[in-house]
């Protein structure tokens, strides 16, 4: 079967791309008067910054049945590690990685066992050499792509590259790609996984507003897990934002709790509550403005329009408005209401890197954790680090 090619891009994508949010039957005025007065206009998933467009993201290739970056997730790794742990099994007489699922082993855990014996090393090794090979391959397929072309630099988000195994790997990706002549940078995030998503709306977030401020509170929200943090712009000390910091966050690891779609919803705001009064607290003087990154594509009027099928529930109803949603659970954020701004994870955490990545005109992002997410970028106006 051919590669079917499904990618939202600045020059294609346009409101009412998704399906409409709020009540089915009210009208375009009444749904826009009623978003102002929940102060959530948006712009939602803005293609088009000051310094950077981003040219697309939620690039999905189709493989036969399934998508191409499937094969390149962190959920890809552990089915080949658990692959391999089975064939040691089968050869040895016993799990070189013990009684506990591999879905259940955390990163460090797979470390710590891979450090400790050589079986559990040998297996984890070659399901490293197995996904760097799968995820060599997507990188190529990728370039390939009209809102890729020109890419000089590809960073790799996530916490796969935050372990061992996953550091190992990354660097047998480079060793294939020099292989093949790619003309390729491959990078890895350098904020950590927990902050890159968080960080990434101060880029995002309206000039003006940031000047009153000393900070936003961001949230990203994942498959697995959902996080929320305060993020401090040190706007006067760095114009370029390339001082961001996030000085307090939570963490959900909702997956293991399985809520259903509002109760997560409600479980962000509390997170969020919990960050305002530490702000107040610290005297942190927050905006009036909250940025919530999650997979899908993100329409101008606040909706969903695909792409999250990792989440708990319809995130694309018509019925649900997830910025609306916040924001009637929220108290209001110092004088003024309270904006949030919804935008695709992926995209938001390639943003933390863009204060590094005035050195080169075209540039992506592939964030690895239970899916593969992607975006890609053209800077504006480039220059070259001395």
């Amino acid at each position: 079967m051919a590669a079917k090619d499904k990618d939202i891009s600045a020059k294609n994508r346009k409101a009412g791309d998704g399906k409409p949010a709020g009540a089915a039957h009210a009208s375009k005025d009444q749904e826009a008067r009623a978003q102002r007065e929940l102060g959530i206009v948006g712009p939602h998933g803005d293609m088009r910054l000051a310094s950077v467009i981003i040219e697309g993201y939620s690039l999905e290739l189709r493989d036969g049945d399934g998508f191409v970056g499937d094969v390149a997730s962190g959920t890809a790794f552990r089915q080949m590690l658990e692959a391999w742990r089975r064939l040691y099994a089968v050869m040895d007489g016993k799990d070189p990685l013990g009684s506990k699922s591999t879905r259940e082993l955390s990163k460090k855990q797979i470390d710590a066992l891979a450090a400790k014996s050589a079986e559990a090393a040998r297996a984890v090794e070659h399901a490293s050499e197995d996904y760097a090979l799968q995820l060599s391959e997507v990188v190529q397929r990728f370039l390939k792509q009209p809102t890729w072309r020109g890419v000089e630099r590809v960073i790799l988000g996530g916490g796969f590259h935050q372990s061992e195994f996953g550091g190992r790997a990354i660097e047998r990706v480079r060793a294939l790609l020099k292989a093949a002549k790619v003309p390729l940078e491959l990078r890895t995030l350098r904020h950590h996984a927990d902050e890159g998503g968080l960080i990434g709306w101060v880029h995002l977030a309206p000039p003006a507003l940031l000047q009153s401020y000393d900070a936003i509170l961001a949230v990203d929200i994942g498959g697995t897990n959902v996080r929320c943090g305060i993020v401090q712009t040190h706007l006067h000390r760095a114009p370029d934002m390339s001082l961001a910091e996030v000085p307090r966050r939570e963490k959900w690891a909702h997956a293991r709790d399985k809520p259903r779609r509002d109760e997560l919803v409600e479980g962000i705001a509390t997170m969020l509550e919990d960050l305002i009064a530490h702000a107040e607290k610290k005297s942190i003087r927050l905006a009036p403005y909250i940025g919530v990154a999650c997979p899908g594509l993100i329409v101008e009027d606040g909706s969903i329009a695909g792409g999250t099928q990792n989440l708990p529930g319809n995130w694309e109803s018509t019925r649900f408005h997830l910025p609306r949603d916040l924001c009637e659970r929220l108290p209001h954020i110092g004088q003024g209401r309270t904006q949030v701004c919804l935008h695709n994870d992926a995209v938001v955490q390639g943003l933390s890197e863009l204060p590094f990545t005035q050195d080169v005109k075209g540039w992506a992002v592939l964030t690895v954790g239970t899916g593969l997410g992607n975006a890609s970028y053209t800077n504006r106006a480039p220059q070259k680090s001395k």
